[in-house]
């Protein structure tokens, strides 16, 4: 049986989230250079780059390869014009040489989609095993506990002139954010399964698997993360 992602990530995907913002995107990678200041970067992965929009400015700035395991989501990162490069794999199981990169990212949440912690934890290590001796490792996740409180059970949305309604619930042992999506009047339901990892818990792989954590924050201007912050932004340097 597949996983949700492995269909979920294509054209009904595109189709309900037909914008992701660029600005964002920049603001993101705005904070990872001023953090890892005048270090040397050459070659850059980003991991679960989905249609490339972080690729794209990450590209502009060092030598960028973005991997993803959508076909949908790479050929749209393909069709605009950017000098990073695109390549299919799966994160848990990273195509490339030890070492290969200075600095590998994972952004906007594209992270946590797994069935068991095992292979989250697998994630961790494939790209500690990547990534060069004192390169960066930068993960950017959902604050699990901002999420908890904040929790909006059920909206929807027309697009196209189509009625979307999202419910969300998570699950009764607390591990997973569950996302409903329906279009009205159609048969057809998605789903997204998220977990739900604290800081502590990402800050323990990220630990656990090589690197020494050298920041933590809250959102995308660096500022301290807080109970309520929108996101976990953590930096790490391979030992």
């Amino acid at each position: 049986m597949s996983e949700w992602f492995e269909s979920w990530f294509g054209e009904d995907y595109v189709a309900l989230y037909p914008h992701r913002d660029e600005a964002e995107a920049e603001h993101a990678i705005e904070l990872i250079e001023r953090s890892i200041g005048g270090r040397e970067v050459d070659r850059v992965l980003d991991v679960a780059c989905g249609a490339g929009r972080h690729a794209r400015s990450l590209a502009d700035r060092w030598w960028t390869l973005g991997i993803d395991l959508s076909e949908v989501l790479l050929r749209l990162a393909k069709q605009e014009e950017s000098p990073a490069s695109f390549v299919r794999g799966d994160m848990r199981v990273l195509p490339f040489a030890n070492g290969a990169f200075d600095l590998v990212v994972n952004l906007f949440t594209s992270f946590g989609y797994f069935g068991t912690d095992a292979e989250h934890r697998l994630v961790f290590d494939e790209v500690a095993r990547v990534t060069a001796d004192g390169g960066t490792f930068v993960i950017d996740f959902l604050n699990a506990g901002r999420v908890r409180t904040t929790l909006v059970p059920y909206d929807e949305r027309v697009i196209d002139g189509k009625v979307i309604e999202q419910t969300r619930e998570i699950t009764d042992d607390g591990r997973y954010v569950i996302k409903t999506i329906r279009i009205r009047g159609e048969a057809r339901e998605f789903v997204e399964r998220v977990r739900l990892f604290t800081p502590e818990e990402l800050t323990r792989m990220m630990t656990d698997s090589g690197f020494e954590v050298t920041g933590c924050h809250g959102d995308y201007t660096a500022a301290p993360l807080q109970r309520h912050s929108p996101r976990v932004i953590i930096f790490g340097r391979r030992r």
